[in-house]
């Protein structure tokens, strides 16, 4: 298909502003789907993480058809955290619908994403969304929006962007939000008369920038991009150009999206999206060039990786008892160098121990998510809390990552937000009342500030807070962050929690476990009401004796354990613990399991 019948969009966001949805509904109206198929809702969604949490992690390509022309779908993440996968595609589109929620107006990550597509040098169509929603101000939003594009500083003539209303839900895109139109064919042609065809050339030596892999254990590694230049035929003698140097193959498979699958091809035109294999050793950034044509592009940059975790291999006494299949250091390691090789903004410190596996990422959701696909494919590790990465100035001051905060939350939550920013060494830039019974608080924070941030926040204000954050900069340390005020309860012998040992120790604390988990000595059980370690002997059993009626020992009532969210349980560790993950359980745990081994190394530290 020649490049003129071709539209490569992108679809860019802050978090929960509708990009998927709003897909959805493209999908329906240019007859991808029979009117009596059934398909579930944000298909593009494809993973079960991404199902489960309502968020894009990985962005994805599809297309579909409108008027003749094949029109390449890009659909993104908006969490700041997935920000490395907005960079790397927006360098293979020519066009992005910026979506805006009617009720929020643009937010930290919209600003983010805008100023991207500006970098990249590409025009956006605004939409503004979600504009049958109870609450909606669709013209507020669009002002709000004009304002955001005068205070990034764009052109006279970006000023005037083409902007939609619409409901993805509701399948509609209007000139004006109480317009009668009921379809997305005005959409369709805005993205037919604003973005510009493949700016590319048909004929020449092929050139291309890898801006997508995938993989397949029965074709091994799959990568791709925007053809830039030339036709690209299966067979063909190419060369890659990565970090690491030049690397020639012959492409043994191509591949093009039409509808949600990849279908094979004989050949590729220039302008079109394709997928192809030969190689195995590539990475996102290099560029694929004719063998006798090396012409390599400039790389792709990405934001910073703020955070570092370091990843052990499971060795408590439970290890392997809960369905692990991969245990080992060895395992780990190979598992995290496959994502690294995927993901733009993972990087894994070569210099690290040989038993340990240091992963730098954007932040803590990022890091959050692998562990969890990682526990759900069979892995168990031991995971440390996670560490910012710290730098030096000329003049030998510690610096620190920031961000740029913004929260949106209830009025009568104003004083524990507000205290809880203080607590974390944020330091407020602007606070306004929004009118309608909310507060929009705007603060810079250091990044350390902000783990364990998002589930105190959502309870200090019972769910209805919206949070965002957006990477700023390094600034010079501003001093310690308390982790937590609150010791541990440490089990001193293994075996299985009893409700008699329950009900004495739930009184010194607040317990992890229900009664009848397998425990095991240096294992945590719980928070100490005081703020020290306490070991505890939770597998204690109730003397036998003969003078005890069949009903005494259910009179007490045992207090409720604390459940923990994987996200909530990296916040809660200390510098001398670590969690346990394993496909059923997470489990806290002590660096050093032995009692008197612990209490020598404490001493060590408090010595030097």
């Amino acid at each position: 298909m020649s490049a003129g019948l071709i539209r490569n969009v992108g679809i860019i966001a802050h978090v929960d502003h509708g990009k998927t949805t709003l897909v959805d509904a493209l999908f329906r109206q240019s007859g991808l789907f029979r009117e009596n198929e059934h398909v579930r809702d944000r298909v593009m969604d494809s993973n079960d993480l991404e199902r489960e949490r309502g968020i894009t992690i990985l962005s994805k390509v599809a297309s579909c058809s409108f008027q003749g022309t094949k029109i390449n779908i890009v659909d993104t993440p908006g969490h700041a955290d997935f920000g490395g996968e907005v960079e790397r595609v927006l360098s293979m589109v020519d066009g992005v619908l910026l979506v805006i929620d009617a009720c929020e107006g643009p937010m930290p990550q919209t600003r983010f994403v805008l100023k991207k597509a500006f970098d990249n040098g590409l025009k956006p169509i605004v939409v503004i969304n979600k504009v049958d929603r109870e609450g909606a101000r669709p013209h507020e939003a669009y002002d709000r929006t004009l304002d955001l594009f005068i205070d990034l500083g764009c052109s006279e003539e970006d000023l005037f962007f083409p902007y939609l209303f619409a409901s993805g839900s509701g399948g509609f895109a209007r000139t004006e939000p109480t317009g009668s139109e009921t379809d997305m064919r005005l959409l369709f042609e805005f993205i037919l008369k604003h973005v510009p065809a493949p700016n590319v050339q048909p004929d020449g030596p092929i050139r291309l920038q890898i801006n997508n892999l995938d993989y397949s254990d029965y074709l091994g590694r799959m990568f791709g991009g925007k053809l830039l230049r030339g036709r690209l035929h299966v067979g063909d003698r190419l060369a890659c150009i990565g970090e690491s140097g030049q690397q020639g193959f012959n492409v043994t498979k191509l591949w093009v999206y039409e509808g949600l699958k990849m279908v094979e091809t004989e050949s590729v035109e220039a302008g079109e999206i394709a997928m192809l294999s030969g190689l195995d050793d590539v990475l996102i950034g290099d560029s694929v060039c004719d063998a006798q044509f090396i012409e390599p592009l400039p790389r792709i940059e990405v934001e910073p990786s703020t955070l570092t975790m370091n990843f052990y291999a499971n060795n408590s006494p439970l290890a392997g008892k809960d369905g692990g299949k991969f245990l080992t250091i060895h395992k780990i390691r190979e598992r995290l160098e496959k994502e690294e090789k995927v993901s733009v903004s993972l990087k894994i410190d070569r210099g690290a121990s040989a038993e340990t596996v240091k992963v730098a990422a954007r932040g803590e959701m990022q890091l959050s998510v692998l562990i969890e696909t990682m526990r759900r494919e069979g892995y168990e590790m031991a995971i440390a809390r996670p560490e910012v990465i710290l730098k030096l100035n000329d003049l030998g001051k510690k610096l620190e990552p920031t961000e740029q905060l913004t929260c949106e939350f209830p009025d009568d939550s104003t004083g524990g937000v507000m205290e809880e920013l203080s607590r974390r060494k944020a330091e407020i830039e602007d606070m306004q009342s929004l009118g309608n019974g909310r507060t929009r608080v705007v603060a810079s924070i250091p990044t350390r500030g902000l783990i364990g941030f998002r589930s105190v926040y959502l309870t200090l204000t019972r769910g209805s807070g919206i949070l965002a954050s957006i990477f700023e900069g390094y600034e010079v340390f501003r001093g310690e962050v308390q982790s937590r005020a609150l010791g541990s309860l440490v089990a001193k012998d293994p075996g299985k929690m009893t409700r008699y040992a329950y009900e004495g120790i739930q009184e010194r604390g607040t317990l992890f476990y229900p009664v009848g988990t397998e425990v095991y000595g240096g294992m945590i059980v719980g928070q100490c009401s005081r703020d020290e370690d306490m070991v505890v002997n939770i597998t204690l059993q109730k003397a036998a004796t003969n003078m005890r009626s069949a009903t005494s020992d259910q009179t007490t009532v045992l207090d409720p354990h604390r459940d923990f969210s994987l996200e909530q349980a990296l916040s809660w560790l200390r510098d001398d613990e670590l969690l346990e993950v394993t496909p059923k359980m997470l489990r806290f745990r002590k660096k050093i399991l032995d009692h008197s081994e612990r209490k020598v190394s404490e001493r060590r530290t408090s010595n030097v």
